[in-house]
């Protein structure tokens, strides 16, 4: 039946991979991701079912969610016609099944239609994952906006609370300074922007927005790193797994970028160029406390910052709580 099955498939064009039995099938799945998969019910070590069963679980994405993208079409092949059978192939991820003696005819109609579904399925998913992109975007400076930044600071603070427990649970002692768990938070905000606004005009403004944007984005270069515009001419960069002194760090090479751009700012009492203040903080997330928490002890550190003259950072520490 596999022989008849390749030939059939070959002659339409498709390249044929086979296994003997559900557990070599799922070994050739991980291996070759294929476009489809055409799996007996009846099988020697690992039926059909458990088999299904089995491609679901690798189907899942790590939130348990449904993952379109990686869905590969199952159809089952089977002598089986009764009614919980049937059932069955459907329950454990089949989409569609024939049965034998296989109407050749149907099946390459079956096929057919089953992976033009499929490709189907990935474009609605990268149009949805573009449009996902899109609204947690800002328009002007292409950095995360505000609901990008709150996205992604909700989920890293519940990624590292997580983080934080296994380890106090496993015995290691937890000091925000040098831990792994730490999630830092710089807030920026360009000094005297209204007055760079109000001489220069608003098109310079949104250049000067951008280039700083770009600024921050050199000087963050890790892939879970986030530079996100806050509000206005504010910007946030939110540095998972990074101390204290690693996000001081971040800070002073952002001043280094903003500095080298040389952006000349003729109204400013602090400089002739473009600068920025800069409120830095970092904490271990535990379940009794908030990310709010970490946003309002970086604002309070950037406020001082502007206070104590501008142009420079201010660290404040985050006191967990007993």
């Amino acid at each position: 039946m596999r022989d008849l099955l390749r030939q059939v498939m070959e002659k339409e064009g498709y390249r044929v991979a086979e296994a003997e039995n559900g557990l070599q099938g799922l070994e050739a799945y991980i291996r070759l991701h294929p476009d489809m998969v055409l799996v007996d019910a009846i099988m020697p070590v690992m039926d059909g079912f458990t088999c299904c069963t089995k491609l679901q679980a690798i189907f899942e994405d790590d939130s348990g969610e449904y993952d379109f993208a990686s869905h590969t079409p199952i159809l089952m092949i089977t002598s089986l016609e009764d009614s919980k059978s049937v059932d069955q192939a459907f329950e454990v991820g089949a989409v569609d099944f024939v049965t034998k003696p296989i109407h050749w005819a149907v099946l390459r109609q079956r096929v057919r239609r089953l992976l033009e579904q499929a490709q189907l399925y990935r474009q609605l998913q990268a149009a949805n994952e573009e449009l996902q992109r899109l609204a947690f975007l800002d328009g002007l400076t292409r950095v995360a906006n505000r609901r990008g930044f709150d996205q992604a600071l909700e989920h890293e603070w519940r990624r590292l609370i997580r983080e934080s427990v296994s380890a106090k649970n496993a015995g290691t002692e937890t000091h925000f300074v040098q831990n792994p768990s730490s999630l830092s938070l710089i807030l920026c905000d360009v000094d005297f922007f209204k007055r760079y606004n109000d001489s220069c005009g608003h098109l310079a403004g949104d250049e000067c927005l951008q280039q700083v944007a770009e600024a921050l984005r050199r000087a963050v270069n890790r892939p879970g790193d986030l530079v996100a515009r806050y509000g206005g001419e504010e910007f946030a960069v939110l540095l998972p797994n990074t101390d204290a002194a690693g996000a001081v760090s971040v800070a002073q090479k952002i001043r280094t970028e903003i500095r080298n751009l040389q952006i000349p700012h003729p109204t400013s009492s602090v400089s002739e160029f473009i600068t920025i203040s800069l409120g830095v903080t970092a904490t271990i997330p535990c379940p009794n406390t908030a990310p709010c928490e970490l946003i309002s002890i970086a604002d309070k550190a950037l406020y001082q910052a502007k206070e104590s003259g501008r142009d420079r950072l201010i660290l404040k520490i985050f006191i967990l709580p007993n």
